[in-house]
């Protein structure tokens, strides 16, 4: 077996072109653009190259971007302070603070300074919690692209098994969470789970977030299976070994052009959703 590969890059353009038109209807209606403010603490690397990748996609899609630089000494009641301003700024509709940031600040202090309205990345206690129970609210922006994904490619979930390789507040758990809404019986590994091989090679859907360099083997997947690799490591790999993993799926995401173009999507639709609740 084969398995398809499960486009993110095609799906992720769908899903722009979708947020442009609604952002161009804002624009008319209120006069005014979305705005998604992105914070950035810090030099590394990585993350500069993601912020600047969002920035370039809010201009494609017609969104203001707002982009706050802090230096890597800031601490956290300083960053608070920005996030609280940004929070009462009635011109800025969302608000992301890009992950991680440095380790001596209380990042979970962070991620809460900002209003659940404004919560476009879906990264608060207050949107997990909506997520969990139901309710109204954002959802965390990768688990929300994988999401679209697993939809687009009509891929059952009900009563299905769905293993989730890792438990990270905003990917590991929210996925899970929003798996389990879908009828799914989910079950989190991670680094402490005895005999990971036998809990993957039971799963009808496995959703590797660990990022631990090919940590899924490809004999461990059960034939058939849909395999969604949320990891991204140095050389373009991801947390599950692709090439042993695609003879035995059904579907697949490559890495890249998987899951990461619908991180950013699902991000900039959420922040055209928060336009639309502000007016």
């Amino acid at each position: 077996m084969t398995a398809t590969l499960m486009d993110g890059q095609t799906l992720s353009r769908k899903l722009l072109d979708e947020t442009a038109e609604r952002a161009a209807a804002f624009e008319r209606t209120q006069g005014r653009r979305p705005c998604l403010a992105t914070v950035l603490v810090g030099d590394d690397p990585a993350s500069h190259t993601y912020v600047r990748m969002k920035v370039n996609r809010c201009a494609a899609v017609g969104i203001e971007s707002r982009r706050v630089d802090l230096p890597a000494s800031v601490g956290t009641e300083e960053l608070v302070g920005v996030l609280r301003e940004l929070s009462a700024d009635p011109a800025v509709d969302g608000i992301l603070l890009q992950h991680p940031v440095p380790a001596h600040i209380d990042e979970r202090a962070a991620f809460d300074a900002i209003p659940a309205d404004k919560d476009v990345d879906g990264v608060t206690g207050a949107s997990f919690a909506a997520m969990a129970f139901g309710e109204r609210g954002f959802v965390s922006a990768t688990p929300a692209g994988i999401m679209r994904l697993l939809d687009a490619y009509d891929v059952p979930l009900r009563g299905r098994r769905a293993v989730v390789v890792g438990r990270s507040a905003i990917l590991g758990k929210p996925v899970g969470m929003l798996l389990l809404a879908r009828d799914a019986t989910v079950t989190y590994c991670h680094s402490r789970t005895v005999d990971l091989a036998s809990h993957v090679a039971e799963a009808d859907v496995v959703v590797a977030a660990a990022g631990v360099p090919e940590l899924v083997r490809g004999e461990w997947i059960k034939p058939g299976a849909v395999v969604v690799d949320a990891g991204y490591n140095p050389g373009n790999v991801g947390d599950v070994e692709f090439a042993g993993a695609a003879d035995r799926a059904s579907l697949i995401t490559p890495v890249p052009g998987g899951v990461g173009p619908m991180t950013i999507a699902a991000l900039l639709s959420q922040t055209v959703d928060a336009a639309e609740l502000h007016g």
